[in-house]
């Protein structure tokens, strides 16, 4: 794995790490969701790697671009590139999810993590053994509706530790998750 794709994939972790997160409100709303996470704070080797992480991401074969959306999607969320750079996940949070604030199963890399009440939402630490990092933030709900993060992640890219804070929104966008299955 390249060290763009590897850029890419912490960020995808910890972005779906997040992407689990709504479901542990005390009142959201169930539905389709979308969050656009960036990195604004990653030192300048980080941010070309993303560069070129989002330059690979959209050359892909289609049968590889496939396979990640395939992957992507049994954990119920879809991957595409954000304008301005970073990347944005769409999720669906089921009436039953949202009904019951309980953390989804089936997180990728291999992850455990921890929440925290703190006013007006969460504090969260995470840990992952697939790839290797590390992480902890805070997530703050704007009502049923919205929310947003802020993350400090540690990694390990091309061999080399890598620290990047990550910065999320979430909006809710509709009733209907159409195709999307359940985040899990």
């Amino acid at each position: 794995m390249t060290a763009a794709m590897s850029v890419v994939r912490s960020v995808a972790i910890a972005a779906a790490l997040a992407a689990a997160l709504p479901a542990v409100a005390a009142s959201i709303k169930p539905g389709l969701w979308e969050m656009t996470s960036k990195i604004p704070s990653a030192d300048p080797a980080a941010m070309q790697a993303m560069a070129q992480a989002q330059q690979q991401m959209a050359a892909l074969p289609p049968e590889q671009r496939r396979a990640i959306d395939e992957a992507l999607a049994k954990q119920g969320v879809s991957l595409a590139l954000a304008e301005g750079g970073g990347i944005k996940m769409k999720f669906c949070i089921t009436p039953e999810q949202a009904a019951n604030p309980t953390m989804p199963h089936g997180q990728p890399g291999d992850c455990s993590s921890t929440r925290t009440p703190i006013p007006g939402g969460l504090a969260v630490q995470f840990t992952c053994r697939n790839p290797a990092s590390r992480g902890n933030g805070q997530v703050i709900f704007d009502g049923d509706s919205g929310f947003s993060m802020r993350m400090a992640v540690d990694s390990q890219v091309a061999g080399k530790a890598q620290h990047m804070t990550t910065e999320s929104t979430g909006r809710w966008l509709a009733r209907d998750c159409g195709s999307a299955q359940p985040v899990r």
